[in-house]
């Protein structure tokens, strides 16, 4: 249950529309808390998951039934916990993940709900690699890529939850992980913790010749979630008969217009597959991730990195940072404790 006299707080868009998306682009607001009618729930926001592809919908350029007018509250996919159930198939007292956005209550029907046992692992990777991000890159990696051992895999943002995902599973199932990312200390890390073969800043000088050193049989799967130059560089670096999996194009997320097109004549040249992935196609496969993945890392074989921010006000600095490639591992805001 919640206090009586609880507020909501709650942060919503203006939809400046500037060139670049910023902390103005937000504002804070209050209301009061909802109560559950027949068939919903109440739950508390934990964890806020911040996310690149929801720099288009604060700008307004998204699908139309993902659009925000102004005073909305800002979109995003939450853990939280039951606190009022007028729902069948709800209790007070469960976690679970669901698009509260951000705001510390709110009220669901229970459509695209789905319920996480604590035991597991602590319950914010449900938003990040036991979540959408990291079965994008285990599907993106086995079921898509199914590189065969001592094959190398390029996996572009190679340290965040969809990257690191791919990157781990592939060194695991026998292939060889090649990891791209945009800092020294991403790299650094890709090797140290993730168990990279090598990795490549791509911003500290050519990519395509640091390819052909670190690759020199070529690239036969490439799991890519930025698209732009650095899949344009990957490509030209392909092995025959190579997978290329397109599971996002973050370069483009938050540009207007977006860049244009890479040159992927060398897809010929190489008569290979690319094979684009939308998570939602594979929700069905989410108990084999927490199942393979949470195994690895009860084991200590698989390793992730979180970027924490304490309060939802400090969700619009922590989402511009993000923008601006700032930030290091899955960002998320602790809105609340975990335990009342």
């Amino acid at each position: 249950m919640h206090d009586a006299g609880d507020r909501n707080h709650r942060i919503v868009v203006t939809l400046r529309h500037g060139e670049v998306l910023g902390p103005e682009d937000f504002r804070a607001d209050t209301t009061a808390v909802p109560t559950p009618g027949p068939g919903q729930f109440l739950s508390r926001t934990i964890y806020l998951s911040l996310d690149r592809l929801y720099g288009w919908v604060a700008h307004g350029a998204a699908l139309p039934s993902q659009r925000l007018n102004p005073g909305d509250v800002m979109a995003g996919e939450t853990v939280a916990q039951v606190l009022e159930s007028r729902h069948p198939d709800h209790r007070p007292g469960e976690y679970i993940v669901v698009r509260n956005g951000w705001q510390q209550f709110a009220l669901s029907s229970g459509q695209g709900v789905r319920k996480l046992d604590p035991g597991n692992a602590p319950i914010s990777t449900a938003l990040g690699v036991l979540g959408a991000p990291g079965l994008t890159g285990y599907v993106g990696l086995v079921y898509l890529g199914e590189p065969k051992p001592g094959q190398t895999v390029v996996v572009t943002a190679a340290t965040g939850p969809v990257g690191c995902t791919a990157g781990q599973s592939a060194r695991l199932i026998g292939a060889r992980a090649v990891g791209i990312a945009d800092s020294e200390d991403k790299c650094e890390y890709a090797l140290r913790e993730l168990g990279y073969a090598a990795c490549i800043n791509y911003r500290s000088g050519d990519l395509a010749s640091h390819l052909r050193r670190v690759c020199p049989d070529g690239v036969h799967v490439n799991v890519d979630s930025v698209g732009g130059h650095v899949l344009t560089t990957v490509v030209s670096q392909l092995a025959l008969h190579a997978r290329v999996v397109l599971c996002g194009a973050t370069e483009g997320y938050d540009s207007d217009p977006v860049p244009p097109g890479s040159f992927l004549g060398p897809l010929v040249a190489a008569r290979a597959t690319v094979r684009g992935l939308v998570v939602d196609d594979h929700l069905h496969r989410l108990p084999e991730l927490v199942n393979v993945v949470g195994g690895w890392i009860r084991s200590g074989q698989f390793h992730y990195r979180q970027e924490i921010t304490e309060g939802l006000a400090s969700a619009p600095e922590a989402f511009c940072r993000l923008l601006q490639g700032e930030s290091f591992g899955r960002a998320l805001v602790r809105v609340a404790p975990e335990h009342l």
